[in-house]
């Protein structure tokens, strides 16, 4: 058989890209993670190569500068770049989604001015929908923009940021006086101009620091607080004002799958670390991966990485014909995170003592996939949308 998480069907320039990618993670990314994480230091060198090799502008059209692929070349190239340090696919992620949100709700002038220096990184995206009280609660926003003649005035504070400082373009969502009944429709979206950094970036906006965290180390994830931000009516993303939250779901939507591939590249790091390992120790005169025991957690591991995986590209091709799919998104992600978090204990179980220490990368690998269980929506939030989108298509009648 074909080693795991293999693609059928792919054209000669996906397979070219993934290649690309793959030699890039091998030589540049997997031999520098382990410092780089536990220094908490941001990758700006595999950054620039991204940039260089277009990885940012990989789902932009042509006609803006960008590579015109698919979300699932998009998808399997976070995949092989988790594979080797999850927070650098986290670097594109968020930049990722808001060049998608200006793709396909932006005005003309706002696509023609924002998307060609996306493409090259010289403008790099941030994704701000949540708020310290908010959860899940999306429409609860309190962040509130006020019109005062041409200009909005935004007062408000916003969390988990990720590329909050490093980023220089953010996707905001707030609450306008829209007056309508449903609360999520008194929503808009903003893109906010700033430089990258911490303080008080600009007038009004300040970026107070970086956010210790467990694990996703490297990338920097951030609060972001208004006060008196003056903003004009015209970055109103698609001049649609109240349209933010449809806007911002069908972001989330597409970060699903991007959060599903990246918990594919945890579990198969963390596959490819339990096999090797498993075949270099031996206990009781043979290498363990010949105990019954070891083999068979193996054949587990294995089996989860590929329905996964699995489950993760047919979610972006559905995407990719047009064809709803947010049941399929929300399986995605719900399968790949549970099973990434699974894989990567069984693969620290495999390491012993050994995959307590700081010297063994399954330790960050440890850390990182929990977090996967939370972002871009929980496991619980993903069994709603699937659930809703069960009954809606199995209607009684």
């Amino acid at each position: 058989m074909a080693r795991l998480a293999q693609t059928a069907g792919l054209t000669d320039v996906q397979r070219e890209i993934l290649s690309t990618v793959k030699t890039f993670v091998d030589k540049e990314i997997i031999p520098h993670a382990q410092e780089l994480e536990h220094s908490d230091t941001y990758p700006q060198d595999i950054v620039d190569g991204m940039k260089e090799m277009g990885l940012f502008g990989l789902t932009i059209e042509e006609e803006h500068g960008g590579l015109g692929e698919s979300l699932l070349t998009y998808a399997l190239v976070v995949e092989q770049i988790a594979r080797g340090w999850m927070s650098v696919s986290g670097v594109i992620n968020t930049h990722f989604i808001v060049a998608y949100m200006i793709t396909h709700h932006g005005t003309p002038e706002q696509k023609a001015h924002y998307l060609p220096k996306m493409a090259t990184g010289e403008i790099t995206g941030s994704f701000s929908m949540s708020e310290p009280d908010l959860g899940s609660d999306v429409a609860a926003i309190k962040t509130r923009a006020k019109q005062d003649g041409d200009d909005f005035v935004i007062d408000g504070a916003k969390m988990w940021l990720t590329n909050g400082g490093s980023s220089n373009l953010m996707a905001l969502l707030v609450k306008t006086d829209e007056g309508a009944e449903r609360a999520h429709q008194n929503l808009t979206c903003f893109l906010v101009d700033k430089p990258r950094g911490f303080g008080e970036v600009t007038p009004g906006l300040t970026i107070p620091g970086k956010i210790d965290k467990m694990g996703y180390k490297g990338v920097d994830t951030t609060e972001a607080v208004f006060d008196g931000f003056r903003i004009p009516g015209e970055k109103i993303l698609g001049d649609r004002r109240g349209g933010g939250f449809a806007q911002m779901m069908d972001g989330v939507e597409v970060g699903r799958v991007n959060v599903s591939a990246r918990a594919c590249g945890i579990a198969i790091r963390a596959f490819e670390l339990a096999v090797d390992y498993a075949q270099q120790r031996s206990t009781f005169g043979k290498p363990i991966a010949q105990h019954q025991a070891i083999a068979f957690k193996l054949a587990e591991m294995a089996t989860k990485v590929e329905a996964a995986h699995l489950m993760m590209v047919n979610a972006a091709r559905l995407k990719d014909s047009g064809e709803r799919f947010d049941v399929e998104a929300g399986m995605a992600k719900l399968l790949a995170s549970e099973y990434c978090a699974e894989v990567t204990q069984e693969a620290f179980r495999i390491h012993g003592g050994y995959g307590y220490s700081k010297e063994y990368e399954i330790e960050r690998l440890m850390r990182e996939a929990p977090f996967l269980l939370i972002g871009e929506g929980t496991s619980e939030i993903q069994k709603t949308i699937i659930s809703r989108g069960l009954l809606r298509e199995y209607r009684s009648r």
